[in-house]
């Protein structure tokens, strides 16, 4: 059976087996055999080829990596841990946010500090997005029982919903704009997600704590590592089910 995967992303990328055997120093006729034939590469041209398709190991070759390898990876993918957001030096999100290219993505209850941090974060968002990022916004719907039940657990009644309708305000100056997305979930959010590219900085939420005393794990995405992408998946799983805002929500 033929490797599609690593036929595609060769071909995605605007490359040929030849072109590929070339630039990792191996004959074109060993491309073609990985291609053809499925055949797994050695782990050092796996790599190189992964980084110059940029796609991951285990995508390309899903039995190269062992589950007990992957996590062994994965526990390098965590670059720091701070005993609570609070803690997060400043400096590192602004670092995060300017260095993105490709994709930005917030999967929050409301996350208003970070535009109470950087006034101007709409309008650095505005151009990613203008410059070919995904920028990608999910915000808890102020509606839903789970914004109240976090607001509840937390001693603050009512509070959640707020700062949500509060942090609108900014989020609509961008909706709509090309290569921004918006959206509102009810998820029973366990993490907070901010991701900048290949880096990751993750709020694990703790019950009866508010986000700003609750760790963060700052994780920089490795080829055949597990913990990233588990993340990543996370929050692909809230996108799938968000939703617009229905416009009779939506702060004036």
């Amino acid at each position: 059976m033929p490797n599609d995967r690593l036929r595609d992303a060769i071909l995605r990328n605007g490359l040929t087996p030849a072109m590929v055997a070339d630039k990792i120093g191996v004959d074109a006729k060993t491309v073609e055999r990985w291609i053809t034939q499925d055949r797994t590469p050695y782990p050092r041209h796996r790599h190189a080829i992964a980084a110059l398709v940029r796609e991951d190991v285990p995508y390309l070759w899903p039995k190269a990596v062992t589950p007990e390898k992957a996590a062994k990876i994965g526990q390098s993918e965590m670059v720091q841990l701070y005993s609570r957001r609070s803690s997060v030096p400043y400096e590192l999100w602004g670092r995060l946010i300017e260095r993105a290219e490709k994709q930005i993505d917030i999967l929050a209850y409301a996350g208003l500090f970070l535009v109470e941090q950087d006034p101007r974060l709409i309008d650095t968002l505005r151009q990613k997005a203008a410059g070919g990022a995904k920028v990608r916004i999910l915000l808890g719907d102020p509606s839903s029982p789970a914004i109240e039940r976090k607001s509840v657990e937390e001693g603050a009644t009512g509070v959640m919903a707020a700062k949500i309708r509060q942090v609108q305000q900014y989020y609509n100056r961008i909706d709509g704009a090309p290569g921004v997305t918006v959206l509102y979930h009810e998820t029973t959010l366990y993490n907070s997600i901010y991701r900048f590219d290949d880096e990751m900085l993750v709020n694990m939420h703790v019950y009866g704590f508010p986000a700003p005393h609750a760790p963060v794990m700052h994780l920089r995405r490795l080829n055949g590592g597990d913990l990233f992408g588990t993340y990543a998946d996370s929050f692909d799983r809230v996108l799938s089910a968000s939703y617009p805002m229905p416009r009779g929500e939506v702060a004036a």
